[in-house]
C-alpha cells in the first residue's frame, strides 16, 4: 500500500515557498539598500560613507542636520507611504475582485483633495512661505484634518451603500468612480472662486510632497501601517480563499461581506490617513501588487509582504528621481509616480492580454 505522503512532493513545496521567502528577504534588503542610496543622493553630494556615519552617530554636524534632519524623515515618509498604499491596494483588489481597485478609484484621493481644497480657500489655511521643497502652509494640521475627513466621507458613503443595500463589488467601483467625479467637480468649483494664490496652494497640494511631514506625521502614519498590515496578513488565508469566488469562501467558512467591509473600512483609513499628509500619490497602489502577482503569485501569504517592500522602493526611487532631475528644484512625486507607473501599467496589460 503506497503511501499518501509524498517526501519529493513535500520538498519540492518546500523548496517553493522557500525561495517566494527568499525573494520577500531580498526585496527588503533592496528597500533598505536604496533607502541608504536616497539619503546620499542630492545637491549636497553626500557620500554612503557619511550617510552610514551619521546614521550610526558619527557624523559632522552638517552632515547630521542634512541627514537627520531633512532627508531622512522624507525616506522614511516615503517607505511608510509605499507600504501603506501598496497593501491597502492589494487587499482591495482581493475583496472587490477588481485589478483596477485602489485608493484612486475609490474616490478617497479626490476627497482628500477636496478636503484639502476646503481647508485651504474657505477656512484659510494659508501660505506660510515657499521654498524649492514646495509651498509651506500656515496652518497645516487644518489641511490635513480635512483632507482626512475628506477622504473618509467617500468611503463611508461606499460602506453605507454596502450595508443597506447589500451592493455588489462592481457598484461598490462605480460608486467609487462617481464620489470621484462628485468631488473634482467640487475641487473645481472651490478654485474658480479662489484667488490665484490659494489656487497655486490646492493645485501643489494635489501634487504630493513627501517633504512635509515631521517625525510626529511619520509615526501616525507608521502605527496605521504597522496595524493595517497586521490585520490583513492575519486574514491572508480569507483572501485567498475569495479569489476562488464567493460561493467558495463562504463554503470555506468566510463571512465574506462582513471580511469585505471590514477590509474597505480598514484599507481606506489607511490609506487616508496617508493621503492626509503626503497628498495624492498614484499608481503605487495599483503597481506594485500586479507587479509582484508576477513573481510571488497570488498567495497573499507572500503576496502582502512582496507588495509592501515593492510599494517602497517604487516610491523610493520615484522620489530620488525627482530629486535628481533638475536639481536643486525637487519635482512633484505625484507626476513621477503617474509617468512611470502609467506606461508600466500598460505594458503589463498588453503582455499578458489582461488585467493581472
Amino acid at each position: 500500500m503506497k503511501h499518501i505522503f509524498n517526501p519529493e512532493a513535500h520538498k519540492t513545496y518546500g523548496a517553493y515557498i522557500g525561495l517566494k521567502k527568499l525573494f520577500i528577504l531580498i526585496l527588503a534588503a533592496v528597500t533598505i539598500l536604496i533607502g541608504i542610496v536616497a539619503i546620499a543622493s542630492g545637491s549636497s553630494k553626500l557620500t554612503i560613507t557619511q550617510v552610514l556615519l551619521s546614521l550610526c552617530g558619527r557624523g559632522s554636524p552638517k552632515t547630521d542636520i542634512i541627514v537627520l534632519s531633512i532627508r531622512l524623515p522624507r525616506i522614511v515618509t516615503a517607505i511608510v507611504a509605499g507600504i501603506g498604499l501598496s497593501v491597502t491596494g492589494c487587499v482591495m483588489q482581493s475583496i472587490l475582485r477588481n485589478p483596477l481597485a485602489s485608493s484612486s478609484t475609490l474616490g478617497v484621493s479626490q476627497g482628500a483633495a477636496f478636503g484639502a481644497a476646503l481647508a485651504i480657500i474657505v477656512f484659510n489655511a494659508g501660505i506660510q512661505k515657499q521654498t524649492l521643497d514646495g509651498i509651506g502652509f500656515s496652518n497645516p494640521y487644518i489641511v490635513s484634518i480635512c483632507a482626512f475627513i475628506g477622504s473618509m466621507m467617500s468611503t463611508m458613503v461606499i460602506l453605507g451603500l454596502s450595508k443597506v443595500k447589500k451592493t455588489t463589488p462592481e457598484v461598490m467601483i462605480l460608486c467609487g468612480v462617481a464620489l470621484s467625479s462628485l468631488f473634482a467637480g467640487g475641487t473645481t468649483l472651490l478654485q474658480y472662486f479662489a484667488d490665484d494664490v490659494k489656487v497655486a496652494a490646492v493645485v501643489f497640494w494635489t501634487f504630493g510632497n513627501l517633504g512635509s511631514t515631521s517625525w510626529r506625521e511619520i509615526i501616525i502614519m507608521s502605527v496605521s501601517v504597522c496595524l493595517s498590515l497586521v490585520y490583513f496578513c492575519f486574514n491572508s488565508w480569507n483572501y485567498n480563499a475569495v479569489q476562488n469566488g464567493e460561493s467558495t469562501a463562504k463554503g470555506l467558512g468566510v463571512d465574506v461581506d462582513k471580511m469585505r467591509l471590514t477590509g474597505m473600512a480598514v484599507c481606506s483609513f489607511t490609506a487616508s490617513v496617508i493621503v492626509s499628509y503626503i497628498g495624492i500619490i498614484n499608481f503605487i497602489g495599483l503597481i506594485a501588487p500586479h507587479l509582484m502577482r508576477r513573481v510571488v503569485g497570488s498567495d497573499y501569504r507572500f503576496l502582502l509582504p512582496a507588495s509592501a517592500f515593492a510599494g517602497a522602493v517604487l516610491l523610493l526611487l520615484s522620489d530620488t528621481l525627482a530629486r535628481l532631475v533638475v536639481q536643486p528644484i525637487i519635482l512633484p512625486i505625484g507626476a513621477i509616480t503617474s509617468f512611470l507607473g502609467a506606461p508600466l501599467f500598460m505594458y503589463l496589460i498588453f503582455k499578458s492580454g489582461k488585467y493581472v
